[in-house]
């Protein structure tokens, strides 16, 4: 097995540099639409935004206020900021009075009933995305339809994973390389990410509202009892107040290779929960209530921090996608949405990322177990509601150790790779975000968790007032800045072709609802040591 020492003086003495910079990444952003007043906004996805079905880079995701913004994959960072901004300002040429939540955490909501469902037009195909969101209703409450983040897409060129399988002396295909690789990547992930909720978790505190009659253990941030925290709190969305689920902890995916993976996945979309079975899949009005009874509608329910990804075609299941192409790249889940910066992330976090799964992606990943992913569950469980706990112990194969002192050892470790990209680009960006993360590390009050604690207790405000300037001011920004002529009629022009893109997909609709879901679960023929498993019903 290659270290990652090795990996790195190999990347050196190869001579050409350009090898590790053929990084590609996409950003998936999400928004909440709300009023003026900080409420949660009742008006549909606006037809100048175009279609949320068909659009290819503006969205909704659970809720019908909650807009989602997809770049193209790009490797050019900057593009990538450049094009979230045009996205906002062209939204807020669209959203009339409204303006966009700046938070990963809601604002004022009331009943769950009020929460809009997002629609996505007769076809199909847009029918079962909104079946599956009124699905995660019942199944985890409406309000959890309200949380924002940002998806991080990473790949590298197929350059570099060629000059890593000849290090390697693979006898794999490029394809099976690759698959095993981003496993490889998964799996250090998930035992590293920990220090990604320290450093960017921007999610310490909540509004009472969005509580309601759940059990939590938050508590009062001083005499505040509209807002609630926990001291030490870093991303509450990565807690059991976000997408957690007692249901899931069942379901143990260790990422050891793709096929237990999608055999794991497979299972738990075609059989039975007793739990949702009890619901019923139609309601007496022949209604659909969810999906499917199984642990999970389709594999998106898994709410994990990183996913393994390939495009897959129209119609097709992701689970399918991966296992007929391998792996093409990975999604990051577990990034909270920054309020300090307009589009919620910074040049600077991104080339930190890059530094941090290149790390992922090169270091030696020993296959993991089931004591070692309970462990990696209480991790999350501890960083989230006190990662910024200066006496914080965190599991290490098998071993507790101090958060602290171990995070600095891995800067230490990213520092070399951070030299390499800058010397590959020319610069010192690289090196300068390390610097900046690196100091987060000796003085907590510099995290974004903290930070919005502190502008509360300073200032002497709600969670939600400090929110709602917070958008105000972006919305102010945004607004300040309006499109050229040339770009708005770009926008425009954009949304009217996924409408028109929408009628066909209604249009070309040649068979029932019911016969095109038999048919997409179809795809769930998935083996293990027992056989073909039953499709879901």
């Amino acid at each position: 097995m290659t270290t990652l020492s090795q990996r790195l003086q190999g990347i050196r003495q190869a001579g050409d540099l350009a090898n590790i910079t053929g990084i590609i990444r996409g950003l998936e952003k999400e928004s909440l639409r709300v009023s003026p007043q900080g409420t949660l906004a009742n008006s549909a996805h606006a037809e100048t935004l175009g279609s949320a079905l068909t659009h290819p880079h503006i969205t909704t995701d659970y809720s019908e206020a909650l807009l989602e913004f997809i770049t193209s994959p790009s490797g050019n960072i900057e593009q990538l900021i450049r094009t979230l901004d045009e996205l906002h300002r062209y939204t807020y040429q669209c959203i009339s009075k409204e303006v966009l939540w700046v938070n990963s955490m809601p604002c004022m909501l009331s009943h769950d009933s009020k929460i809009p469902i997002a629609q996505y037009g007769s076809s199909n195909s847009g029918q079962m995305k909104s079946i599956y969101r009124i699905g995660l209703g019942h199944r985890y409450g409406r309000a959890m339809q309200t949380i924002a983040g940002i998806h991080f897409n990473f790949s590298v060129s197929d350059q570099f994973w060629r000059f890593l399988k000849d290090q390697d002396k693979s006898i794999l295909s490029l394809k099976d390389y690759k698959t095993h690789g981003y496993f490889r990547l998964i799996r250090n992930f998930r035992r590293y990410f920990w220090l990604l909720l320290y450093l960017f978790g921007a999610a310490p505190g909540v509004c009472h509202s969005f509580i309601q009659h759940r059990q939590h253990q938050l508590v009062p941030v001083g005499d505040d009892h509209y807002s609630l925290h926990t001291p030490y709190a870093t991303s509450l969305r990565m807690g059991d107040l976000g997408y957690q689920s007692s249901a899931q902890e069942s379901l143990v995916i260790t990422y050891n290779c793709l096929q237990t993976y999608a055999n794991t996945l497979c299972q738990a979309i075609t059989k039975t929960h007793p739990g949702y079975a009890s619901l019923g899949v139609k309601d007496k009005n022949d209604n659909y209530l969810q999906l499917n009874d199984s642990l999970l509608q389709i594999e998106n329910e898994f709410y994990s921090v990183i996913r393994p990804k390939r495009t897959a075609a129209s119609g097709q299941t992701a689970l399918n996608a991966l296992t007929s192409g391998g792996v093409e790249y990975i999604e990051v889940r577990c990034l909270d949405l920054n309020p300090y910066e307009p589009v919620g992330i910074g040049a600077g976090q991104i080339r930190f990322l890059d530094i941090f799964l290149l790390f992922c992606l090169m270091e030696d990943s020993p296959e993991s177990d089931e004591r070692e992913h309970q462990h990696l569950q209480e991790n999350q469980r501890r960083m989230v509601y006190r990662g910024r706990d200066p006496e914080l112990m965190l599991y290490h194969f098998g071993q507790e150790r101090p958060a602290r002192q171990w995070g600095n050892a891995l800067f230490q470790q990213f520092q070399v790779i951070a030299n390499l990209l800058d010397t590959a680009e020319g610069g010192h960006h690289y090196q300068d975000a390390l610097v900046n993360e690196k100091q987060k590390l000796s003085n907590e009050r510099l995290t974004p968790s903290a930070r919005i604690l502190e502008d509360m207790r300073e200032q002497g405000i709600t969670f939600y007032r400090l929110a709602m300037n917070a958008a105000l001011t972006n919305s102010d920004y945004f607004h300040s800045r309006a499109l050229s002529a040339e770009k708005t009629a770009f926008y425009k022009a954009m949304a009217a072709k996924s409408l028109q893109d929408q009628a066909a997909i209604e249009a070309g609709d040649t068979i029932s609802l019911e016969q095109f879901l038999t048919k997409y679960y179809q795809q769930y023929q998935c083996y293990s040591a027992e056989g073909p498993l039953a499709i879901a019903k």
